[in-house]
């Protein structure tokens, strides 16, 4: 008995044999990273203090916001600007893809305080990397806004609400 189990068991077993199941394949579309394509509308706007000089600036406060910024936009007077508030401080690193106005950027730390400025160039993909690795707000304006107001770095950067840490809690985004 041992020996027919033995030998049942070393053969087919009378089990029909199974057969892998037809995979359908579907086509699937890359996943393309996000990337804006056209001008964002207006953002909320604040008063924002550099130094003594007044500008109002749009605010960018979510990501898509920030990665948007001064895109396709056609024109941005010295009575403009567009603030970026970052989660928290870090390297930070701006481009000019697809924006056709001249602007400068001024790096600003967790503080408020003005730490750099750089001119931009339309349409430059390479990115302005900050000096500083604690850069926690970005002031975009026109190109050369900075010198022509007198701002230099150092200059306390502060809203109609008070401080950058005041008007940028860190649970607002």
């Amino acid at each position: 008995m041992v020996v027919l189990l033995l030998a049942y068991g070393c053969g087919d077993g009378g089990m029909p044999e199974s057969k892998p199941m037809p995979v359908k394949k579907v086509p699937v579309a890359p996943i393309q990273p996000w990337e804006p394509t056209k001008a964002q509308g207006r953002l909320a706007t604040v008063k924002v203090f550099v130094g003594t000089v007044e500008v109002a600036a749009e605010q960018a406060l979510k990501d898509r916001e920030i990665q948007t910024g001064m895109m396709f936009r056609k024109a941005m007077t010295d009575a403009e600007a567009m603030i970026f508030v970052h989660d928290a401080p870090a390297p930070r690193s701006y481009w000019m893809k697809n924006v056709t106005v001249p602007l400068s950027i001024g790096y600003i730390d967790a503080t408020g305080r003005l730490l750099e400025i750089h001119d931009m160039q339309p349409g430059d993909t390479n990115g302005v990397q900050s000096v500083s690795a604690n850069i926690q707000y970005a002031l975009e304006v026109p190109q050369g806004w900075f010198q022509r107001k007198g701002v230099k770095p150092g200059a306390m950067v502060m809203t109609e609400k008070g401080t950058l840490p005041q008007t940028y809690p860190p649970n607002l985004r």
